[in-house]
């Protein structure tokens, strides 16, 4: 009896565990199916997700109004920078003409080029111009750390000597010092030949402004064209990074709009812009004015100057004139700037309509922009360069930079450049500011002033 008991007691033991190892093997077995169907739902679930999504993008492309990217018409007009068959090549091998090229990056690119014509219609052979250090700017590059040096004289030698300084002989010589008057003709500058006579060397205390921009022959117009659009490359350093800046751009984003933010402190202290900032700031930008001595207007009534449309547009100005003309709040935007007066206190009313706008600082590395700091001019050409390759070009303010790029993009294919109406959208913005348009009627207003600009 007691060795059957414990027989008994064995075998139902030895059945409790096969029982309970049973249970849990089916548990986990059940455990791994529901984890496995809630997962695959979870997966199936991003999945839609992630095609609605897509699908959305999608749809928001194809139904994005693309007129806003068009490129503009030609109208039939391409460049001409070939000379005709009557030009002839300047020789001047014992005549030289010394430059000093004056004001920001864009006054002394259009004065190099003016420059060159002027030392082919004097049959001189020009001096690699020397770069104004003493400008507001401060800017201690020379002509080879901004542009491509060995180019500029590679590609203008069929139409000028062109040397990198003067020879060690002629540098003692005396030098005929001339202050060139400013929209001269050609007819000026033959004059201007006598000086010959008595000097081997003229020396130019200023680039900028020195030639007319209208009735030139049409061979000295192409010369100028080929000065400015071929032979003044950039540096490669420039290059480079330009293009590695552009590229970066384009993985971003099928297309970008380049902003020419002018809101920099020199900007709208030089033009007397105070709206839309507090006393303080219009205080400092005021003593700023008093200051330098350059700007020969002192007293500047700010109201007068932006209801003449004199003031660049304003951050969030900017942003109401970009929905206005129906870019999506996706838009890539590359702000071609300096330093943004107040900030991010103003910067943001751009980038709460327009999220995805960048500086060349966020797309660069420290390591990349290192040799550019302390540097203007050259900051300014790594704009310049990203602002022509751009899909469409905005500036808030037309000055020299601006007409430069649209010029430089008209001439590469007329790429679309949208320059604001200023002066008619500050009635317009100040009635949305009153509440007296809705944002369907400040739309349509807006497109409409620029429909042919």
């Amino acid at each position: 009896m007691g060795n059957r008991g414990h027989t008994q007691y064995r075998t139902t033991r030895r059945t409790s565990h096969f029982s309970i190892t049973l249970y849990m093997f089916l548990l986990f077995v059940f455990s791994m199916f529901v984890f496995f169907l809630y997962t695959k739902d979870i997966a199936e679930d991003e999945e839609k997700h992630v095609l609605v999504s897509e699908k959305k993008e999608l749809e928001s492309e194809q139904n994005e109004d693309n007129s806003v990217w068009e490129a503009s018409k030609s109208h039939g007009l391409h460049p001409c920078v070939k000379p005709t068959a009557k030009y002839k090549a300047a020789l001047g091998w014992n005549r030289y003409l010394t430059v000093k090229s004056n004001g920001g990056l864009n006054q002394m690119r259009t004065g190099i080029a003016d420059m060159v014509a002027v030392a082919h219609v004097m049959n001189a052979t020009l001096v690699i111009p020397q770069l104004d250090k003493r400008s507001f700017w401060q800017d201690s590059s020379t002509f080879s750390d901004i542009f491509d040096e060995n180019h500029f004289i590679k590609t203008l030698q069929g139409d000028l000597r062109i040397i990198k300084e003067l020879p060690k002989e002629i540098g003692s010589l005396p030098r005929a010092r001339k202050h060139f008057t400013s929209w001269s003709g050609v007819g000026y500058y033959e004059e201007m030949t006598q000086l010959w006579k008595e000097h081997q060397v003229i020396h130019v205390a200023k680039s900028d402004s020195r030639l007319a921009n209208n009735e030139l022959p049409l061979d000295i117009q192409r010369l100028r064209c080929r000065a400015l659009y071929n032979a003044l490359r950039f540096s490669p350093p420039i290059e480079r990074l330009g293009k590695k800046l552009v590229e970066q751009l384009r993985t971003r984003a099928k297309r970008y709009v380049a902003l020419h933010l002018r809101y920099e402190k020199d900007m709208l202290s030089f033009t007397g812009c105070t709206y839309g900032l507090s006393d303080a700031e219009a205080e400092e930008l005021r003593v700023m004015r008093e200051n330098t001595n350059h700007w020969a207007i002192k007293v500047i009534n700010s109201t007068k100057q932006r209801i003449g449309g004199f003031c660049p547009l304003t951050p969030k100005e900017v942003g109401l004139f970009l929905q206005a003309l129906g870019y999506p709040p996706s838009t890539l935007i590359y702000i071609a700037a300096g330093e943004i007066y107040g900030g991010s206190a103003h910067l943001s009313e751009l980038t709460s309509c327009f999220p995805n706008a960048v500086f060349k600082e966020m797309l660069a590395t420290p390591e990349d922009l290192r040799g550019f700091a302390n540097h203007a001019s050259q900051n300014a050409a790594l704009d310049y360069l990203i602002s022509v390759e751009s899909d469409v070009f905005i500036p808030s303010h037309s000055g020299n930079m601006a007409r430069a790029i649209e010029g430089h993009r008209r001439f590469l294919g007329h790429r679309k450049t949208v320059t604001p109406d200023r002066k008619g959208l500050v009635e317009i913005f100040d009635k949305l500011e009153a509440g007296q348009l809705d944002g369907q009627s400040f739309s349509h207003l807006v497109s409409h002033l620029h429909k042919n600009r």
